[in-house]
């Protein structure tokens, strides 16, 4: 079974130079130095199921009959590429933006504009009261967060102090303490590393495999790759964190008998090999993610390869206009759950 979420391209199909490529990496011997440690089994018979969609500009998304939900939204975070993202996202969808958001103390006092609107960037020093008069002028604002991932559990408790409901896409911090902070406050939120819906659709139906079959693929070798960039600065140069979709897929598999440690991914980072061997459109090295698993039987004469291959923000910027939209009908309705994740959001279905 493979995922295959794909940018279009020209020239050379993607399905056909992900083939290449892997034809490429799998006759490779060990390499060091972040390349490829994979090596091709000498005789297999693979077993591919493939799923393939294509995501879309948000532009594209866009329909005369789109509903118009007029929820106020807080974008934190606003002036990075996945703060845009959702603001787009936001926009098209009829939501109401507030023109407040928190950034870096270096950001402070800047004027950010998206989509013909003007955010204020707020610093650190004077969050809470911002944030407390903005919620007093938008009681119904939802706060979406896509800031650094050092500032997940200040924003978490920010939050939690001054009772605003929030969706938060940002990855890092203490998670657990980031839990317990809003479980103690009995705020609403969604909360979930992975906001891309059909994304999560897949992760979910691995885990529901791994709980009704466990075992099943017992003795199989698994071989994984990242080709992935989530945010690339300019400036960054940081090595990239393992993404936290993979670790999921990979605890499944354990789960279904393969036995796989996290520091045998392998990742590509070099952006020359991203648009050669992989096939990652130019235009979409700042923003992707290319996940490859490949499972081997035990006397290599059979073989299943899982894909995810996603270019762009659109998929996780839409999936988080879902989780306000899905968050703000929790709130309203009073619900008795307090802390949700994407899951919880496809489960009640009504998605745009």
């Amino acid at each position: 079974m493979a995922l295959l979420l794909k940018a279009p391209c020209s020239g050379i199909s993607q399905l056909e130079k992900t083939q290449i490529f892997k034809k490429q990496c799998f006759s490779l011997g060990n390499v060091n130095n972040n390349n490829v440690v994979f090596s091709r089994p000498r005789c297999l018979v693979p077993v591919v199921l493939s799923m393939s969609s294509t995501t879309k500009p948000i532009q594209e998304l866009e329909t005369p009959s789109s509903k118009n939900f007029n929820i106020p939204i807080m974008v934190n975070g606003c002036s990075g590429k996945m703060g845009k993202a959702v603001i787009k996202a936001a926009d098209s969808t009829g939501l109401q933006l507030v023109p407040a958001s928190f950034g870096s103390e270096e950001e402070s006092g800047q004027t950010i504009e998206v989509c013909g609107k003007e955010i204020l960037v707020h610093g650190p020093s004077d969050r809470e009261s911002v944030l407390a008069s903005v919620f007093d002028k938008y009681p119904n604002m939802i706060v979406v967060d896509y800031t650094v991932p050092s500032a997940v559990n200040d924003n978490a408790e920010l939050y939690s102090k001054v009772g605003v409901p929030f969706v938060m896409g940002t990855t890092g911090g203490d998670r657990d303490k980031l839990y317990k902070t809003v479980e103690n406050s009995k705020v609403y939120a969604v909360i979930s590393p992975q906001m891309g819906k059909q994304v999560v659709a897949f992760l979910a139906a691995m885990e529901i495999m791994a709980k009704q079959f466990p075992g099943a693929f017992s003795g199989y070798s698994l071989q994984l790759m990242l080709f992935c960039i989530k945010v690339l600065e300019s400036h960054q140069t940081s090595k990239v964190d393992t993404s936290g979709t993979a670790k999921a897929v990979i605890s499944c598999f354990q789960n279904l008998g393969v036995s796989f440690d996290m520091d045998q991914i392998q990742m590509i980072r070099d952006p020359k090999q991203q648009i050669e061997m992989v096939g990652v459109p130019e235009e979409h090295l700042a923003g992707h993610a290319f996940h490859m698993y490949h499972l081997t039987s035990p006397d290599q004469t059979v073989s299943f390869e899982f894909q995810h291959n996603v270019c762009g923000r659109s998929i996780y910027a839409e999936g988080t206009i879902d989780a306000v939209i899905f968050l703000s009908k929790k709130v309203q309705s009073q619900a008795d759950k307090r802390i949700y994740n994407m899951i919880d959001v496809l489960r009640e279905g009504n998605m745009r």
